[in-house]
């Protein structure tokens, strides 16, 4: 199945799973959507399995969305707790569209977990309460860390008493969890390629992927392996543990005899989901460059000449910004400037950590390289030991002549067995679907798409497209429309204006104007002493314990916290004590 193909499906509002080999465009498709949705005022719900491929696509981790953090089983009680929450209530209940990505590592029970959350607070017992769901990834890709023998299967008698799910066998992976079933997605397994361009090494990869790699495979393999004093300078190694990740990053940058330059991170927002930035990001906290260094960029940013995954070396150090200068490997030089990671939530960003978007790109773990594409290299998969750990690493460089190997186990040309006859039944139902949407009509799959976009609240007015784009991007009208609702509430803010009499001016609730308060402290337009002098005095004077608490909790939420305290506190205040945490 085409891209466009596939897109064409998502507007209709099926739910879908959204597969494909690495490289057939799985994300760009994401992208594609997620532009066509919010150009019709409707912002999906972008959530991934982990921090890292959280980052990636500028979302937050299902978890985290849903609510269910670490917990590994529902009982009544959690999903009581859950849905009474505030922040969660109302992004689960505004929701149309949730988007899961890198649904591979995400188990059967996590997500069973997420169904009964949605069930349960947009009160419905439609397959995870009614939401388009799109579930994106590749199950030849690294599964789920699971807490348990690989082979020991989880029951449905284990959440017997939060009554969720039926008594019936769960297997480990996302796609064999009974609310995987019951939502039907219509699977799009993308075929074309952008990343490979190699036809041997193509071949290659597919055995891999169809479990017949063999003798005349393994010849081309061996005419890429090398010795470690032969591994080609510049271009990044991958390793399945850390500890070598770090070794040889740090031995390799202490080799270069030039002065050290360090970019500190920083960061807007609770601890909690700052923490969970942090983790996703591949740009460490504490950055430290030498003219030489090898690196790899960890954002995209077309326009300036880099993706994530571009390599290149530093070269300089601008004399005016003191941000370093990367040679990348096209030989074009870039002046690197921080960037924002954020977690948004209802198009408000609630957390952002700012860095220079690199790396040392010496070594990288084939977990974090994920998602990547690369020009070029060195692996050691002799340490493999998961399934699908040396498929990802070896699909992450384009042709075979990028390849360099260090050496390898079985396991590294080794798929999951239980996944080859999955996908062999994925690939057939995406062919009987595209075969049944080419049958539909032009004009009659224009206004399924158009049904969906009224469904879902969008508008379908002629510019409209144009009109939000310039409403997220640019407020390219500002100077003819005047100030923004944020801008009206700023000017009498600074004026000392409290925020019940704001409220009161311009006729919104004090709900709206401590929103506005929060999204103006994460665009850095008030500062954390102006948010200090407007707390009650009441609120001030238990400051410390409120703190406390919401450190405790962790994740930000307000509920808890209202709770601990009966009600004492109100959640405008809560709300402005979380922001100078």
């Amino acid at each position: 199945m085409t891209q466009s193909e596939a897109l064409n499906i998502l507007k209709t509002g099926a739910n879908v799973f959204l597969t494909g080999e690495p490289g057939s465009g799985k994300t760009h498709t994401v992208n594609e959507y997620v532009e066509y949705l919010r150009a019709r005022g409707i912002e999906p719900a972008i959530t991934a399995s982990t921090g890292i491929a959280a980052t990636h696509i500028g979302g937050m981790t299902i978890h985290s969305w849903s609510g269910i953090g670490i917990k590994t089983k529902l009982d009544k009680y959690d999903l009581d707790k859950i849905g009474a929450s505030e922040h969660i209530a109302k992004r689960v209940g505004r929701a149309k569209v949730l988007i899961i990505d890198e649904v591979s590592m995400l188990s059967a029970g996590t997500l069973s977990m997420v169904d009964a959350v949605c069930r349960e607070v947009r009160r419905s017992e439609g397959p995870f309460g009614g939401l388009q769901i799109i579930f994106v990834g590749d199950f030849f890709q690294l599964p789920p860390i699971v807490r348990m023998n690989v082979e020991e299967k989880l029951t449905r008698e284990e959440y017997a008493q939060a009554e969720l799910i039926e008594s019936a066998p769960v297997g480990r992976f996302a796609c064999e969890a009974p609310s995987w079933a019951k939502a039907k997605p219509v699977v799009c397994y993308l075929t074309e390629q952008y990343r490979q361009d190699d036809s041997d090494f193509l071949t290659i990869l597919s055995s891999v992927r169809k479990n017949t790699f063999g003798e005349n495979h393994l010849r081309h393999i061996e005419k890429r392996k090398i010795k470690h004093s032969d591994a080609p300078v510049g271009v990044p190694k991958l390793f399945s543990h850390n500890i070598d990740v770090d070794r040889v990053n740090e031995e390799t940058l202490a080799k270069i005899s030039s002065k050290p330059a360090k970019f500190e991170m920083s960061s807007r927002g609770h601890t909690g989901l700052i923490a969970s930035l942090q983790k996703g990001c591949l740009s460490p906290e504490t950055l430290t460059l030498k003219i030489g260094a090898s690196v790899m960029f960890t954002k995209n940013n077309p326009r300036v000449g880099f993706v994530n995954g571009t390599l290149g070396a530093v070269s300089g150090f601008s004399k005016g910004s003191g941000y370093p200068l990367v040679k990348t490997r096209n030989g074009r030089t870039i002046e690197v400037e921080p960037m924002e990671w954020t977690v948004e939530e209802n198009g408000i960003i609630r957390a952002k950590i700012i860095q220079v978007p690199l790396r040392l790109a010496w070594a990288i773990t084939v977990h974090k390289s994920q998602g990547m594409s690369l020009d070029a290299a060195v692996m050691d998969l002799s340490q493999v030991f998961e399934f699908g750990q040396g498929y990802v690493a070896l699909s992450r460089v384009r042709r075979l002549s990028g390849l360099y190997l260090l050496g390898w186990n079985a396991r590294a040309f080794q798929v999951h067995p239980e996944i080859l006859a999955k996908d062999e039944s994925f690939r057939g139902a995406s062919e009987e679907a595209g075969a049944g949407f080419a049958q539909i009509e032009p004009e009659e799959l224009a206004k399924m798409h158009e049904n969906f976009a009224v469904a879902c609240g969008g508008s379908l007015k002629k510019g409209a497209e144009r009109k939000n784009k310039k409403k997220k991007d640019g407020r390219l009208r500002r100077a003819k429309e005047g100030p923004t609702t944020y801008e009206e509430t700023l000017a009498l803010f600074k004026l000392g204006v409290g925020i019940s009499e704001i409220a009161v001016k311009r006729g919104l609730a004090e709900t709206t104007i401590v929103s506005h308060l929060e999204k103006l402290y994460m665009d850095d337009k008030i500062l954390k002493k102006d948010i200090e002098k407007i707390i009650p005095a009441r609120t001030r004077a238990a400051l410390s314990e409120i703190e406390k608490e919401f450190n405790k909790i962790g994740d930000g939420k307000l509920s808890p916290v209202f709770e601990k305290f009966s009600g004492k506190y109100p959640y405008e205040d809560l709300r402005l004590v979380r922001m100078l945490l």
